[in-house]
């Protein structure tokens, strides 16, 4: 075996899942059209009690392509998707796929800017959004003169009537335009769908381009990702396969965005792929959430560490049965150690029988390619990576890979690797590299491996604190500040400093029922001076109510790092 590649018998042992998985050369669009007639009358999705059939929703995304034939998109064009998870979202996503086109996924609430910044990056030919947010749209069009039109749907017209008249009862009604050309309602579009004669289906190969994610921008600039629907179809069958989990009518809750690789690629794509119900959820908060998982008992659930951290302390989750879940998902950011227990103690508690099993990835590959194994846990690993993905430890500067058990740079190869990132010929340089013939991507992030292949992530490269010659990885000064009794959630920074060049200054939110005091942070230094060594001590700690977070839900560190400077 060689240095840093994991040892398969280990992967099988653990996680069950094949060394070697068959994808077809299909489009996204294509995979999923199978489960229309492997399994018509199965649900394909519930939204908000709406419920539609595997038959039915592809019926209305061929409607949803001959709708866009019809107004001039061609294949090779790109539309951004600008909506939470809702049906005309999903919809549209794969009638752009089976025209041959790109789709371009952006969050909602993103600023006027911001949305003229993806929409020119992607030279975009149309723009979904929902009415809500139509006025900023509009107010930018004008200086993006390579978008034709934007398309408008609504929540309302998604639900009987009953519930429509509901929903427009509690939500402010947005007027649109009717005068304005360049808008279009969802439902003239689907009405020009039917009433379309000409060619319009294009079925693309899986390395061809498909979908347009974009960089959490914590590291630096917002990049665009150009993913194939290779990418997206790997995805989906690694996860299933290293899940052990899910079975054909699973019900898979969808709260993470469709604008995130993580819940367009695992909780979106792989339930319509794979034949489970995809729950679509459009807005939620904790309450909600807890109602959700009372209401709908899905068998897999997926979320970022604050929602599990939120959930725990939600009254709604008094008494509520677990027993349902199959498979409980974490992404996004760092699992602390302390709060996988305090989730695994939860779900026990509540009659689940599962554990909490963390993922790492990237958006350059969709998401998730490692996964903690099914009921096996090393402590501070992320798991092992999925069937058909490599990963290696190298000297960042040398490129050269190490031996096992020491701290490098984690690179990775597979089927789901980004084609580059979108007009970024310097950055596609430098983060794709070659290395006997085949394409690696580096992540920029440390990491080791053991023996066996389980793989450890340390810290962002770029976030390594240097503090008098010493290199402090903050994450784990997080870890061990973590297991503090009082400490709710705590993040590490580096601060500049005249004579160490930086320092460690960590932030900390209370845990309920503790007050941010000098006895806690008297505490929490004793605790690290038991715990880190003398160069890596805090120097100070900072109380903070809650900490502030990118569009992901990740600690936007940066932000802190800029605070009290």
């Amino acid at each position: 075996m060689k240095f840093g590649e994991y040892n398969a018998p280990w992967f099988s042992y653990y996680s069950g899942a094949r060394h070697h998985l068959d994808y077809p050369d299909l489009s996204m669009i294509d995979a999923i059209e199978e489960n229309a007639v492997k399994y018509p009358h199965l649900p394909a999705y519930d939204f908000m009690g709406a419920r539609q059939s595997f038959s039915d929703f592809l019926k209305r995304v061929h409607i949803c392509a001959k709708g866009l034939k019809a107004i001039g998109f061609q294949r090779g064009d790109t539309l951004t998707v600008c909506m939470p998870n809702s049906p005309q979202g999903v919809i549209t996503f794969y009638a752009v796929n089976a025209i041959g086109g790109i789709s371009s996924m952006i969050h909602p609430l993103s600023a006027p800017n911001e949305i003229k910044f993806y929409l020119q990056r992607s030279k975009s030919k149309y723009i979904l959004t929902l009415d809500t947010f139509l006025d900023k749209v509009t107010s930018i069009l004008d200086e993006v003169p390579n978008v034709k039109g934007v398309i408008v749907a609504t929540i309302k017209e998604e639900l009987p009537f009953v519930k429509g008249v509901a929903y427009s009862l509690m939500n402010k009604s947005v007027c649109i335009d009717k005068s304005d050309k360049r808008i279009i309602t969802f439902a003239f579009l689907m009405k020009m769908g039917k009433e379309y004669k000409g060619e319009w289906r294009v079925h693309m190969k899986a390395e061809d381009p498909a979908v347009i994610l974009y960089s959490g921008g914590t590291t630096g600039k917002t990049k665009g990702i150009l993913l194939s629907n290779l990418a997206f179809n790997a995805l989906s069958m690694q996860t299933v396969e290293a899940g052990q989990c899910t079975h054909v009518g699973s019900k898979m809750l969808a709260v993470m965005p469709m604008f995130h690789g993580f819940g367009l690629g695992v909780s979106i794509h792989t339930s319509f792929l794979m034949g489970f119900t995809c729950i679509l959820v459009p807005k939620f908060n904790v309450s909600t959430y807890a109602r959700l998982l009372k209401k709908y008992r899905p068998n897999v659930i997926a979320g970022v560490p604050t929602l599990f951290e939120a959930l725990l302390k939600c009254e709604d989750m008094e008494g509520a049965d677990l027993s349902h879940l199959e498979g409980v998902f974490c992404g996004g950011d760092t699992l602390l150690p302390s709060l996988k227990r305090r989730v695994d103690e939860f779900i026990s508690s509540h009659n689940g029988h599962v554990q909490i099993r963390e993922g790492y990835g990237l958006t350059e590959c969709v998401t998730a390619s490692c996964l903690t194994p099914k009921n096996y846990y090393r402590e501070g690993s992320i798991g092992v990576p999925y069937p058909d993905t490599r990963y290696k430890i190298i000297d960042p500067n040398t490129l050269e890979e190490i031996p096992s058990g020491t701290e490098g740079e984690i690179i990775i190869t597979g089927p789901t690797l980004m084609l580059g990132y979108v007009d970024e010929a310097e950055e596609n340089a430098s983060t794709i590299i070659d290395l006997g013939g085949e394409r690696w991507l580096r992540t920029g992030d440390i990491g080791k491996m053991d023996e066996d292949g389980f793989v450890y992530y340390i810290q962002r490269l770029k976030r390594m604190i240097i503090s008098s010659g010493y290199s402090i990885y903050p994450s784990q000064i997080e870890d061990i500040i973590s297991l503090c009794e009082g400490v709710g959630d705590c993040c590490v920074v580096g601060v500049d400093d005249p004579y160490k060049i930086q320092r460690v200054r960590a932030y900390v939110i209370p845990r309920e029922g503790f007050e941010g005091d000098d006895a806690l942070k008297e505490k929490i230094m004793e605790h690290c001076k038991k715990n880190i060594a003398k160069y890596a001590l805090p120097s100070e700690i900072i109380f903070k109510k809650e900490f502030p977070r990118t569009l992901v839900g990740k600690v936007a560190y940066r932000e802190l790092e800029a605070q009290d400077k």
